[in-house]
């Protein structure tokens, strides 16, 4: 896996976190207990801490980064989907940042809160916990709890969990 110091900043993964070999870590990044960094993700931590919580996900093609001490915060159990973009952002438990999603500078989301694919979380914005959010710029759109996204905000972290476990195990280069 890339790993990158950056001006004697180091990234630290914990040792039964899964970092896929194509994912990059630079700098100030920290990757918790059980949380798993898939393929072609970027975590640059050069002007702040990026850190992934226990459990959390950040899947392929995401990229996480901040401005100037404004940290980027991946909650416990918390996904951050395919083609993501968060920025600065603190991101509840168990939350899904859904496919393409972006997530600006100093945004809250609330925990089991469900952002939904390719919707843009403006600068500052404060979703409350256990709703779906969407838009352009997203907006509470209904309580979450009883609704089919409900699902997956419940079951993709131990999905993820399970399925980087098998990464772990049965990934290996092939010489074509």
């Amino acid at each position: 896996m890339p790993l990158y110091s950056f001006e004697g900043r180091v990234p630290q993964v914990h040792t039964s976190a899964f970092v896929a070999p194509t994912a990059t870590l630079i700098g100030e990044v920290i990757v918790e207990e059980g949380a798993s960094v898939w393929y072609g993700a970027v975590l640059r931590a050069d002007f702040s801490p990026v850190i992934v919580r226990a459990g959390a996900n950040v899947q392929d093609g995401a990229v996480i980064h901040g401005p100037p001490d404004l940290p980027t915060e991946v909650g416990p159990r918390a996904t951050v989907a395919h083609l993501c973009v968060v920025h600065g952002a603190t991101l509840g438990q168990e939350c899904l940042i859904a496919n393409g999603a972006t997530v600006l500078d100093g945004a809250r989301i609330g925990a089991r809160t469900l952002v939904a694919a390719h919707s843009l979380v403006a600068a500052g914005a404060d979703i409350p916990p256990d709703v779906l959010a969407a838009g352009s710029p997203a907006v509470v759109k209904r309580a979450l709890p009883g609704t089919p996204a409900e699902f997956w905000v419940k079951n993709n972290p131990a999905a993820y969990a399970e399925l980087a476990r098998r990464h772990a195990r049965g990934v290996t280069p092939v010489d074509g």
